[in-house]
């Protein structure tokens, strides 16, 4: 039976104004962030790369301009229809949610990047994603994980601001819920708007064990786009990389 009301992530990253909140992500950052990676990885020149749930597809586009064949992928109509105005020869974007493979033993490299994990509303689908990472990967290829550290943005959060963006005035409001850490979107342009944005407080302890049921193997973990080591109270991010 078909749910009547969306995901989430399905309704506010489908939204026009997902994209006017969001329109100065730091694309400088992202591609420091695979300059980084790349070195550190040192792919093969052939090897054919995953980005899973792209969004707009800032890094693929980056990963492409290193070279490699590149397919972004995102739940988001919005967001691949506004990727597609960059695909140029190995480089493209399709329609796909994450906890389905895509195409079965196809990648070298899979990337899950910026906190694109955790939306769900349980553990479950968490394991799902990474079933379909694990059957999406070449046998011995590469999956890597950016994620948020949850100790150290619940340590800092920001309870409340205001964002003027293009005319619309954005109130943001954020707390820690049942494991979530949450963010409440509000605003009004031609009506009042109100989205909100879930996202699961998972640690290092509990990703380990996903990753474990995965049958996905941890080599490393960063704390940094720059790769430093990770710290439990002062890293910003939590970048795993594990192998198939």
């Amino acid at each position: 039976m078909e749910s009547t009301k969306k995901e989430w992530f399905a309704e506010w990253f489908d939204s026009m104004y997902y994209h006017v909140l969001y329109k100065k992500r730091d694309f400088k950052e992202a591609e420091y962030f695979i300059d980084n990676l790349i070195s550190f990885l040192n792919p093969k020149p052939d090897a054919k790369m995953l980005d899973l749930a792209c969004g707009a597809g800032r890094h693929s586009l980056f990963l492409n301009k290193k070279g490699y064949e590149v397919t972004g992928v995102d739940l988001s109509e919005n967001s691949i229809e506004e990727a597609k105005k960059h695909e140029v020869e190995g480089l493209s974007f399709a329609v796909h949610d994450m906890r389905e493979v895509y195409q079965q033993n196809a990648y070298d490299y899979v990337f899950n990047m910026f906190t694109s994990f955790g939306y769900f509303d349980n553990q479950r689908d968490n394991l799902k994603m990474l079933h379909s990472v694990k059957k999406t990967l070449k046998k011995g290829g590469t999956f890597v994980l950016d994620f948020l550290n949850s100790d150290q943005v619940i340590h800092n959060l920001v309870a409340e601001e205001e964002k003027e963006v293009d005319g619309v005035n954005f109130h943001l409001k954020r707390k820690v819920e049942d494991g979530f850490i949450v963010k409440d979107i509000c605003f009004k342009t031609d009506k009042e708007y109100r989205f909100q944005e879930r996202v699961q407080a998972i640690t290092l302890d509990e990703l380990k064990e996903l990753f474990s049921e995965a049958d996905l193997t941890i080599n490393h973990i960063f704390g940094s786009y720059s790769l430093e080591p990770y710290d439990k109270e002062r890293s910003k991010r939590l970048i795993l990389i594990a192998q198939n």
